[in-house]
């Protein structure tokens, strides 16, 4: 079972007494139910709605471990400062080193709460087998996006990066920042477009490259690797044949999406 550290991510401590309810106030995903030792997926979003920071969180004992994109760690720590206010909160980078391992969690492992065709996460010791771009072809191969390089900053619902399949939205928790945006989302299946893989043969079409049907627009390619990427399409296009650069490409459906929530075409 290969095993690759996640240099591209890096880890956040929140303690005091305040850690959990400051977080739950903020992130999509609940956190004053968040065990000792229990992994979950989330986000910081802008007060719009739109997707800031991707995030896993880690609960502990003394507060909770944000695990987040390595080159976003600085940003998400001064957005937390500022928000804190009077809060009873610590907010530090923390230096453990975190792995994921797949297709199965080990022993040691997390189950990845996303779903578990993704495997597990370890935030401690362990020894890699396997590089972090192996991991990213894994990922493609089960059809998850990742936010970090798939959702510019301030300019993605979390929904479209599908976020509500893969367990990072709580519906039932109350508010949170960009909660009634997401809620009306949700509520009233306004979903125009979804995060999916496409596969194709060749060289992977450059960032935003236009995904076509036929002379329409149905999307834009976003981040990927020979063979696959994945793309921001609109799910009322997705029948049919669909081209980038005057290439054909295959919507592959993802294992874990539910049959309702795409058009039932060849989609």
């Amino acid at each position: 079972m290969p095993i690759a550290r996640l240099s591209s991510r890096a880890l956040i401590s929140i303690t005091g007494d305040d850690a959990r309810p400051f977080l739950h106030t903020l992130l999509t995903q609940d956190v004053e139910t968040l065990t000792d030792g229990e992994l979950r997926f989330g986000a910081l979003l802008s007060p719009p709605g739109r997707l800031l920071f991707d995030l896993f969180l880690l609960g502990q004992a003394d507060g909770v471990l944000l695990d987040v994109a390595t080159e976003r760690r600085d940003a998400l720590i001064q957005r937390l400062s500022m928000y804190k206010l009077r809060a009873k909160v610590e907010v530090a980078a923390h230096d453990r080193p975190i792995f994921a391992a797949w297709p199965d969690a080990p022993a040691g492992f997390i189950p990845d709460p996303r779903t578990p065709l993704m495997g597990g996460r370890l935030y401690g010791e362990a020894i890699p087998d396997a590089s972090e771009a192996d991991y990213d072809a894994h990922r493609l191969s089960v059809g998850v996006p990742d936010p970090t390089a798939d959702a510019p900053q301030d300019k993605t619902y979390p929904i479209e990066a599908d976020f509500d399949l893969l367990n990072g939205i709580d519906f039932h928790k109350g508010c949170f920042v960009g909660q009634e945006t997401t809620s009306r989302m949700k509520r009233r299946g306004t979903i125009k477009n979804r995060m999916l893989p496409l596969d194709f043969d060749g060289p992977p079409p450059a960032f935003g490259a236009e995904v076509l049907k036929g002379e329409l627009r149905a999307g834009e390619v976003l981040s990927g690797r020979d063979s696959s990427v994945m793309a921001l399409l609109r799910i009322d296009r997705l029948d049919g044949d669909l081209t980038v650069d005057g290439r054909p490409v295959r919507l592959r459906r993802p294992a874990w999406m539910g049959e309702d929530v795409l058009p039932s075409s060849d989609a």
